[in-house]
């Protein structure tokens, strides 16, 4: 789909290799626009985290998997500049939410002891990957029940244009719609808009705003303090 060989990093929690029978919850785990699919191992320590959580009680064990957040290549070749050509911003959304659900989705599902069902299905990410996770979980709620944002970016003022069908109808389906975003981070202002057009259509989600910038710092925590409300 995003016509391109690409790889995806998987973490599996304490004890997956003994509990053969189980199959576990997972999360879709996003990285931002310039990173990579390694940018949650290597810098985020997502694994870090979750092992941490997990052996304390305070976070369900899952599966989390982190995918390249590319939909087409010709995106980021573009550098800071490609936020500059809307069309093609709005391809590389849209053919990511493609790749995801059609092509990496079913490999891990059937390489992985998931859960299927989509109460056993989230997905979150950081600034571009927090825009594609809510693209892709608002618009494929048959799929998606918990859904993550860290300091979204990306996603243009017309909120009508990119969730058309959303409204409070979509309230018994959603478990978790958690906005996050650091008070001195630049993207705050479209984050606050977005969570005010969310209240105008009856859309039931968690406002989050912390101290800090556009940092890794800022996406740490907010993983750490989102996991443990999964799959509950």
């Amino acid at each position: 789909m995003a016509d391109d060989e690409r790889d995806y990093y998987v973490y599996t929690p304490p004890g997956y290799n003994t509990s053969r029978k189980y199959k576990y919850p997972v999360l879709y785990l996003l990285h931002g626009f310039s990173d990579d699919a390694s940018g949650w191992i290597a810098v985020g320590r997502a694994n870090v985290i979750l092992d941490n959580l997990i052996a304390r009680n305070k976070a369900k064990p899952m599966i989390v998997v982190m995918p390249l957040g590319y939909g087409t290549m010709d995106f980021v070749r573009l550098a800071w500049d490609a936020w500059n050509h809307p069309e093609l911003r709005d391809a590389n959304f849209k053919k990511f939410t493609e790749a995801l659900l059609t092509e990496v989705m079913p490999q891990v599902e059937s390489e992985y002891r998931i859960n299927k069902n989509r109460n056993a299905r989230a997905i979150a990410g950081l600034s571009m990957g927090g825009s594609e996770s809510l693209l892709t979980g608002l618009n494929h709620l048959d799929k998606f029940s918990w859904i993550g944002a860290f300091s979204s970016g990306g996603i243009p003022n017309d909120f009508e244009k990119d969730f058309p069908a959303l409204d409070a109808k979509a309230n018994p389906q959603i478990h978790l719609l958690w906005i996050a975003c650091g008070t001195d981070d630049h993207l705050i202002t479209i984050n606050r808009n977005l969570r005010e057009w969310l209240k105008t259509k009856g859309v039931n989600h968690t406002d989050i705003e912390t101290p800090g910038m556009h940092t890794w710092m800022v996406w740490r925590r907010n993983l750490a303090e989102f996991a443990p409300l999964l799959f509950r």
